[in-house]
């Protein structure tokens, strides 16, 4: 067993911050379950959701009139990457050619131009807090094609003067000069990819990467102005060793990032087929998994970094580590958040949005992207439309993964429900978890033990109506 006080100076003395590696339990409890990115989780979503549902939800939500400008949130899907790496699960296009990515981008312009025509001329009152551009490899586009995103988004919405853009990178194909163009562009969060800088690791990926190039980024960074930046790594890759991994973090941890996500990789090459140029035979065991995980929680704790849940952790001084102190913390599509839980728009292939009690999905291809763009409808797939219960469970997931802790009587009073009577089955389905040390649980409220925090989603599992009645697990990943 392992223990690691995750702790700084604003949170040596705050229990929430202490994190236990518990070896039996994580053997014990290591299913498949959902990240919890969203409540229906996106598995839910079903094609009765259609573009008109969708336009419906947006007129309706920039109907309503308020004294006070409502927050929103933009997310743009970037699919393009010049080399393909074995271990990625996401929706990506492998291409070097880049008038691909241009009539891509003068499409994502056309569904940015229906979003705001939806919009009936009151998007001045709906104040953007949030851009965030994921992929693939947003990286990929030319500076042209990137001014060009940038213009377009900044002319359909306006953007709050301290809203946080943020951009994920790929250190092998991004310069200095391109960071720097990035920040006048507005940017000044960046997350960098770095998964492990163990060269028998990065060949078995086919992700050739090295340290000079990750720091010229994260210096390149912080002499623009970029306020935060974050590092992510993997572990569970091929040839990962505890002395190989080891070094990746002495490597990292001298960088000093703001906020590092330690991904546990999911080897599901039956769903992924770039996974299946990785051997089974070469990925870590179970055993040695663990040993790294346990390193990993070791050595950021002793430099000073604090566990804010799932795969994350932050400096003390970071707004996530302070936004959880003071229970503002948030988790949407893109994880951890500090900003109010608002609507996002989503724009490009597969990109999932949230407006007001309903999820939306596009397509996943650019055919059919550019298919409906060019009837001039939305490229919705599938969604969800949330009822009472969904929201409910969705506050109760989202207070667990955020706060580790749920006040019946808060919970009760704001949703206007008996809360123990309500939630009687799910705090039953408690009990194991509570005599094996993951929860305390009594009359008033459920605590995520620093023993439990690990396990944060098998606890939220337990108030998911969903998975209760599907009874399989089967599709998620395993929880460590």
């Amino acid at each position: 067993m392992t223990t690691s006080a995750l702790a700084g100076t604003a949170a040596a003395h705050h229990s929430r911050n202490q994190l236990v590696l518990d070896t039996a339990l994580i053997e014990k409890y290591n299913a498949s379950g959902p990240r919890y990115t969203s409540y229906p989780t996106a598995d839910r979503f079903h094609p009765g959701i259609t573009a008109e549902q969708y336009v419906n939800a947006l007129q309706t939500r920039f109907r309503q009139r308020t004294t006070k400008a409502k927050a929103v949130s933009l997310y743009v899907h970037i699919p393009f990457c010049n080399t393909l790496c074995y271990y990625c699960a996401c929706n990506k296009i492998i291409t070097r050619d880049h008038s691909q990515s241009n009539r891509y981008i003068n499409y994502v312009g056309r569904e940015i131009g229906i979003v705001r025509k939806l919009m009936e001329g009151d998007a001045s009152g709906h104040i953007v807090e949030q851009l965030h551009l994921g992929g693939g490899t947003p990286t990929f586009l030319a500076h042209a094609e990137m001014t060009k995103l940038m213009s377009m988004l900044r002319d359909a919405f306006t953007f709050s003067p301290e809203a946080e853009i943020s951009i994920e990178v790929d250190p092998r194909k991004v310069s200095a000069d391109t960071i720097a163009f990035l920040g006048r562009l507005g940017f000044n969060r960046i997350s960098v990819g770095i998964q492990d800088f163990d060269p028998l690791v990065q060949q078995a990926v086919n992700r050739i990467q090295t340290e000079a190039e990750t720091m010229t980024v994260i210096e390149a960074a912080r002499a623009n102005g970029f306020v935060s930046v974050n590092a992510d790594l993997i572990y569970g890759l091929p040839r990962q060793t505890v002395a190989g991994f080891a070094q990746t973090l002495d490597k990292v941890i001298a960088a000093s990032p703001d906020r590092i996500a330690l991904y546990s990789y999911a080897h599901v090459p039956h769903l992924f087929k770039p996974q299946r140029s990785i051997q089974f035979d070469t990925l870590p065991s179970a055993q040695t998994k663990l040993a790294i995980l346990a390193l990993a929680i070791d050595k950021l704790g002793e430099a000073g970094y604090v566990y804010i849940g799932m795969d994350h952790f932050a400096k003390p001084t970071d707004e996530l580590a302070v936004a959880q102190t003071e229970h503002k913390l948030h988790r949407n599509f893109q994880g951890y958040s500090t900003r109010p839980d608002c609507d996002m728009l989503a724009f490009g292939v597969s990109a999932i949005g949230k407006v007001g009690a309903a999820y939306v999905a596009n397509v996943k291809t650019l055919d059919e992207y550019y298919t409906h763009l060019d009837a001039g409808t939305l490229p919705v797939m599938r969604g969800v439309e949330l009822d009472a219960d969904d929201l409910l469970r969705r506050d109760v997931i989202q207070k667990l993964m955020c706060d580790f802790e749920l006040d019946f009587a808060a919970l009760g009073k704001q949703y206007q429900i008996p809360f123990k009577t309500y939630f009687a089955p799910d705090l039953a389905a408690l009990a194991p978890l509570a005599a094996d040390g993951l929860v305390e649980l009594d009359d008033h409220s459920v605590r995520v033990t620093p023993r439990g925090r690990l396990l944060v989603r098998t606890v939220a599992m337990q108030f998911d109506k969903y998975l209760r009645e599907a009874k399989s697990t089967a599709k998620y990943s395993k929880v460590i």
